[in-house]
């Protein structure tokens, strides 16, 4: 079984900065992309972010240039960084990682639960 933990949620003044992460565990052989997505109430789950295993990333467009996404593969642990923060990306996010469990097998994708952010004006 595989689990996906986020932290680093939480309460922030627009312009401010704040570091999401989320570490994958359990029986992993390998992971391809990680990423974010983001729900804000009474709107559609969106992609905010993800990279693959090489470090290759992509961004939402609302996204360029404020957020940077980051992963450690040893660790297994990938990194949101926000910055200029605004209160339209007050909205709760969920990380997932595409994991592999066993060499030769498909992948499989896996969220976890979500973290809170909220940008005060």
């Amino acid at each position: 079984q595989v689990q996906l933990v986020e932290s680093g949620g939480g309460l922030v003044q627009a312009g401010g900065a704040l570091k999401l992460s989320c570490v994958a565990s359990g029986i992993i052989f390998s992971i391809g992309d990680m990423g974010w997505y983001r729900q804000a109430p009474g709107k559609q789950r969106e992609s905010v972010a993800y990279i693959t295993a090489g470090g290759s990333s992509n961004y939402a467009d609302s996204m360029k240039g404020r957020f940077n996404i980051s992963r450690d593969n040893a660790k297994n642990t990938v990194y949101l960084q926000m910055n200029s923060a605004k209160p339209e990306d007050t909205a709760v996010y969920s990380c997932y990682a595409d994991v592999i469990l066993r060499e030769g097998y498909y992948s499989i994708t896996y969220w976890g639960q979500g973290t809170q952010v909220t940008v005060s004006s």
